[in-house]
């Protein structure tokens, strides 16, 4: 049965937010509020929680997912990053966008689109996330809460916690 945790979505608190990140860092997978709606992370190398939300959204192999960046120093250390890219980037982070960008040796193989060796990058402007990630210290392996039959990213965190409670160590429910 997983943890819930309400956590302030301006201000968000930051005993709770060690203790999330001790949850991932232990290997967990947790719920937590983004830009877009709620999404699934967990640490980018570990191989089991990655699988344990493949299993969650019924994702095919090979699904792409996004690495989450505390900024663009951080993004630019997991892909490459041109001038052009950089300022396009400047302009539009933190925020929704998620950036497609050849990824670097820091990635994950399995993380990488397998013909472009390309990976999703984003840098969030939502509180939660911007504070789980400062206090990880690394990117997280991100993907939208979209389950399967849905057409869209789950928005209620009650309706979350019924569906999901049994197969996530941890829903963030963010106001």
């Amino acid at each position: 049965m997983s943890q819930f945790f309400y956590i302030h979505p301006d201000n968000p608190q930051q005993r709770l937010i060690n203790q999330a990140v001790e949850i991932v860092r232990k290997g967990g997978v947790i719920v937590y509020p983004t830009d877009s709606g709620y999404a699934l992370g967990c640490k980018i190398e570990d191989k089991n929680a990655m699988e344990r939300i493949c299993r969650i959204r019924q994702l095919p192999d090979g699904h792409n997912f996004t690495l989450m960046c505390r900024d663009l120093s951080e993004l630019s250390t997991y892909s490459f990053v041109d001038n052009v890219a950089f300022r396009l980037m400047k302009n539009n982070t933190p925020g929704n966008y998620t950036f497609i960008l050849k990824g670097t040796k820091e990635v994950p193989r399995r993380l990488l689109q397998e013909k472009r060796k390309t990976i999703g990058m984003r840098v969030p402007s939502n509180p939660i996330a911007q504070a789980l990630l400062e206090a990880l210290g690394e990117p997280m392996l991100s993907t939208s809460l979209m389950l399967p039959g849905s057409e869209f990213t789950e928005s209620d965190p009650e309706e979350i916690k019924d569906r999901l409670e049994k197969q996530v160590d941890l829903i963030i429910h963010g106001g």
